[in-house]
């Protein structure tokens, strides 16, 4: 990893239908454009990804998506609506931002959900993405949804019991993470603390057994980033991303001409490896890294591909 570093410029960029979101740029201004596109989807940017890039070569640009980190208006409060958040909006965003600083054509870098909306952009504005580099990834299909919020309950069946039994008894055989949703947005503080609780419990067993990453990250944050985190996330997943189920593995050819890293962890139990190699294979430009001893939250063998990658591509 670099040095920590401090941006050079920021601001809050206005959408033009009531969000701000928060903007940043570190390192040189006259370096290779990147912009790092973080997961959740609602975690925020954190400060640590502005050290995998070099400073002296790279113009690192970090946002926070829609109602999450320092964006306004903030998911933790249950007045704030996130029907004008979703995957179509963030693109634009996207779009909006590079526009703002003037940028041509950039890197993208991210990981799990932080993936998919990356595919999501580049697929529409290919012209402007020059290469990506992607850990963990994910498409957010459907398939994968179910996974990571019932299948993957067979490994820790204690916990997912404790999931499914966060939400009232009429909604444990139907779409829990749609009862999630109304339990997070419910007008009762007690109540969204409670569910935002069982979700991250069950996020955390997911990654339970990740010793060489960080086994407790989704419940290791302040209370008003882990509730908006639970609404943004149930609001995305119960809706599927509002993305046509295998869009983004489909029109994977859109990336042609466009070089790619996908690090992914063997042993990540939430994002299952074939994710990754489905897109390697249907992405001619994409080179697949399997880390041997990685989950879902990384390990310092993945932060070395990771360096390794944007170095790689550093101009």
């Amino acid at each position: 990893m670099f040095p920590p570093i401090e941006p050079y410029d920021h601001g809050h960029l206005d959408t033009g239908d009531g969000h701000l979101v928060y903007w940043e740029v570190c390192g040189n201004p006259e370096g290779k454009p990147a912009l790092v596109v973080h997961g959740g989807p609602g975690s925020g940017c954190s400060v640590g990804a502005r050290r995998v890039f070099d400073p002296e070569r790279y113009r690192i640009i970090l946002f926070d998506q829609r109602n999450c980190g320092r964006s306004l208006p903030h998911a933790s409060d249950p007045a704030t609506d996130l029907s004008a958040n979703t995957t179509h909006h963030l693109i634009a965003d996207m779009e909006r931002l590079r526009e703002h600083l003037g940028v041509d054509r950039w890197l993208l870098y991210g990981g799990s959900w932080g993936s998919t909306l990356m595919l999501a952009y580049a697929e529409t504005h290919p012209e402007r993405v020059s290469e990506m580099v992607m850990v963990s990834v994910t498409m957010t299909r459907r398939s994968e949804i179910d996974w990571l919020y019932r299948g993957v309950g067979r490994f820790f069946p204690e916990q997912w019991q404790r999931f499914r039994e966060g939400v009232p008894e009429a909604d444990r055989d139907g779409d829990l993470l749609a009862a999630y949703a109304r339990l997070v947005s419910d007008p009762d503080p007690h109540v969204r603390e409670k569910a935002t609780h069982d979700w991250l419990a069950w996020e955390d067993a997911v990654i339970s057994l990740e010793s060489n990453g960080h086994p407790g990250a989704y419940s290791d944050r302040p209370d008003a980033a882990r509730l908006a985190m639970v609404r943004i996330c149930s609001h995305y997943f119960s809706h599927a991303a509002w993305l046509e189920e295998g869009v983004l593995l489909r029109d994977a050819h859109k990336l042609a001409g466009i070089p790619g890293v996908l690090i992914h962890g063997r042993f990540d139990l939430g994002g299952p490896l074939e994710n990754a190699w489905q897109l390697a294979r249907a992405w001619p430009d994409a080179r697949l890294v399997v880390v041997p001893d990685s989950g879902h939250t990384g390990s310092d063998t993945m932060r070395k591909e990771v360096l390794a990658a944007l170095n790689g591509f550093a101009q």
